[in-house]
């Protein structure tokens, strides 16, 4: 009887062993005739550590799942924050996809090695001056750097030829900023890719001399509008939000664009990438696909971010000055240095 029982169970335990293995290989391979084995699209779900606009990303992430079926989770928070915590958590990252609003964050984090290459065809859907040279993350949108000021106070005549001439004398008291903003850090990480670091230092320092500074974008808009101002240095969808709106904060205001591809005409390019660490890199790339996609770029067309659509052929909202039309000069983003841009304005008492 024993002998009997010991070998019903090696019966047991083969028969087990057996389903252990085919439980382990539907692990790893679909059923045959699955949309997985036939080459199908992505399933499950996704984190997304999100430092871009919560609005824009959530009208992303609503388009994206009622196509796919794939959750998705939000983390917000700003782009250095976020970038930060990313490396800081390395592999064990919980993120699948990372977006920003500017790419010196997500050059920080593509130079600790931590994002896995972008799928060709994500890649081919966005024109190259929109991303990376690495094609280790990509642009999803886009901002221009304007020069907001007060249409009563400056004529046209007497604006800046340049962003530099706003460390000029003649600039004392005039103009705002918000230099603790990434925003603004990566119009100087511009600066300081096109010019060279004398030159950076230099600039830093008298706009130490000449400027205000104020919290946040809108903020220094405003002041300007109030007339406690004449100018400030920011991204143009904050004047063409506010006029969508009431157009209270901006009634007294009029963006210029310096062109000629001056530092101060700089596009700063929105990231995304997809973490090597991702659990589902699979859903992950397809979000990035969608997202530079033509449903994913209408979004910005139709919405009210007023960001530009850098991707799939799809024209901005035709409210911009067209991207073409702004003669930025040429700035690859895998370049952009937060980290010497954070010491540099440091030590010229900004941050």
């Amino acid at each position: 009887m024993k002998i009997r029982n010991n070998a019903l169970a090696g019966i047991a335990l083969a028969a087990t062993a057996v389903l252990g293995l085919a439980a382990c290989g539907s692990g790893s391979a679909a059923p045959a005739g699955s949309s997985a084995a036939a080459g199908g699209s992505a399933a499950g779900e996704i984190t997304v550590y999100n430092a871009q606009h919560e609005s824009l990303t959530k009208e992303w992430v609503d388009a994206f799942t009622a196509e796919t079926g794939i959750k998705v989770t939000l983390r917000q928070g700003d782009d250095t924050e976020m970038s930060n915590q990313i490396i800081q958590e390395g592999q064990a990252s919980p993120a699948d996809v990372f977006l920003t609003e500017n790419s010196p964050a997500m050059a920080q984090v593509e130079n600790a090695g931590l994002f896995a290459d972008v799928d060709k065809a994500t890649v081919d859907q966005v024109p190259a001056e929109f991303r990376p040279s690495t094609n280790k993350w990509t642009g999803i949108a886009a901002r221009s750097t304007v020069l907001v000021y007060d249409k009563n106070k400056i004529s046209a005549d007497k604006l800046p030829k340049s962003m530099l001439d706003l460390a000029n004398p003649e600039w004392k008291g005039k103009w705002a900023a918000s230099p603790s903003g990434a925003d603004f850090q990566a119009i100087v990480s511009a600066l300081l890719e096109l010019k060279g670091e004398a030159a950076t230092q230099a600039w830093l320092k008298g706009m130490k001399e000449n400027s205000k500074a104020y919290k946040g974008n809108s903020t220094a808009m405003k002041a300007v509008n109030a007339g406690e101002v004449d100018a400030a240095l920011i991204y143009h969808y904050y004047y063409y939000g506010d006029q969508a709106k009431t157009g209270e904060n901006s009634k007294n205001v009029t963006p210029f664009y310096f062109k000629n591809q001056d530092p101060g005409a700089f596009v700063s390019i929105s990231g995304g990438g997809v973490l090597k660490s991702s659990k589902n890199a699979a859903a992950a790339q397809s979000f990035l696909k969608f997202i530079t996609g033509k449903k994913g770029q209408e979004v910005l067309q139709k919405g009210t971010s007023f960001e530009y659509a850098v991707a799939s052929d799809v024209p901005s909202n035709d409210k911009l000055v067209p991207l073409k039309e702004l003669q930025a000069p040429t700035v690859d983003p895998a370049k952009l240095n937060s980290a010497k841009v954070t010491e540099l304005m440091t030590q010229a008492g900004l941050l």
